[in-house]
């Protein structure tokens, strides 16, 4: 089904930021979507508006029970002036999920990709050109019911927000660089029977203790472990893990606990196309600083829609340092990127379908 929505176009439109300084998610574009949600009626009202602070209630569900999701995705401009979008129908169906996780409002996937495509074509101009820029989409949903008792709301706001970006991770030149992961044992991030699997704002919420607790160390990031045997590794921050032990690549299973990440899944992929052996299995800790001591833990990176692939380097776990391979950007984490990357902003071809057209 195709949908359509009214579109107010601003009268004042935003200074757009210099694209060589641009932060990580902190200038935004000038239009966003809204719609409703209305038990009995259904959604309704979808339409692009100026980009403006909300008005809700202080009782809204969301302050206090936090009943909402979110995802997040980006739009790329390629050389010849096309903007891509890349998979936003597995971002559609992993919103959905979350919303039946939280019991929130289904929705038609395309309604999800139909408001994220109107917007982005509103907003074509914010775009960034530059390599390594691209345009970070953050759809979300929030309940705006206000009660205080818990129970399930009735009233929801779907929105999408724009945000021209730059690298996640600020290496010099733009291109990968290792990054230092702090292994946290004390603190988790899911238990099985949670919301791990779910996008939702509680998981990053606790996780800042851990993700303190890692800076104070001089490492970028946190490596989750198991919430029972504090053992088995998990996620990285927000993306998923990945080990090349001699010569197998090694990622945690989808079991509930952690998020189905769309670049996981293409990363996935394109192992495979490759052939490249590629296990979704339990993976303890020790097993990795074993293979570290003995030289074997080749490589190990994180995959995620803000980073693409973010390369590991060093892991510190209990106050020791342990090297990943040669320390440096590992060969299969650079042609992940590479190709990725490249299919994202059409510099190569894109063989597996992934991409969308605006």
């Amino acid at each position: 089904m195709k949908y359509t929505f009214d579109i107010q176009r601003t009268a004042t439109p935003r200074v757009k930021p210099n694209p060589d300084k641009l932060l990580f998610g902190r200038a935004f574009s000038d239009h966003m979507f809204i719609m409703d949600y209305e038990t009995g009626k259904g959604w309704h009202d979808g339409k692009i508006v100026p980009y403006g602070p909300l008005s809700l209630d202080p009782a809204a569900a969301v302050f206090h029970y936090g009943q909402e999701m979110f995802e997040g995705m980006k739009a790329y401009r390629t050389k010849d002036g096309r903007v891509l979008l890349f998979r936003p129908y597995m971002n559609a169906e992993r919103a959905r999920k979350s919303n039946e996780r939280m019991c929130m409002p289904d929705f038609e996937p395309d309604l999800f990709v139909d408001a994220v495509r109107t917007l982005v074509d509103v907003e074509r101009d914010w775009i960034p050109e530059k390599p390594g820029t691209s345009l970070y989409i953050r759809p979300f949903m929030i309940a705006d019911d206000p009660f205080l008792g818990v129970h399930v709301a009735s009233h929801y706001l779907f929105i999408v927000i724009c945000s021209p970006v730059g690298a996640y991770y600020n290496t010099p030149g733009g291109g990968l660089a290792p990054t230092s992961i702090y292994v946290e044992d004390e603190y988790v991030r899911a238990a099985a029977g949670g919301v791990g699997f779910a996008k939702v704002g509680g998981n990053y919420g606790a996780s800042l203790k851990a993700q303190t607790r890692a800076n104070s160390m001089g490492c970028e990031q946190v490596l989750w472990l198991d919430a029972v045997e504090h053992s088995y590794v998990e996620e990285i921050g927000t993306s998923n893990a990945f080990f090349v032990i001699d010569d197998e690549v090694i990622t945690a299973p989808l079991a509930g606990t952690i998020l189905p990440g769309v670049t996981r899944d293409s990363v996935i992929a394109l192992l495979k196309k490759w052939g490249i052996t590629i296990s979704e299995r339990r993976l303890r800790i020790g097993d990795i600083t074993e293979a570290a001591k003995q030289g074997r833990l080749k490589e190990a990176f994180a995959s995620g829609t803000a980073a693409v692939i973010s390369p590991v380097g060093k892991l510190v776990f209990k106050d020791k340092e342990l090297s990943v391979g040669d320390g440096g950007v590992g060969k299969l984490a650079q042609q992940l990127y590479e190709t990725l990357y490249g299919i994202q902003t059409g510099d190569a071809a894109d063989d597996m379908g992934w991409t969308i057209e605006v």
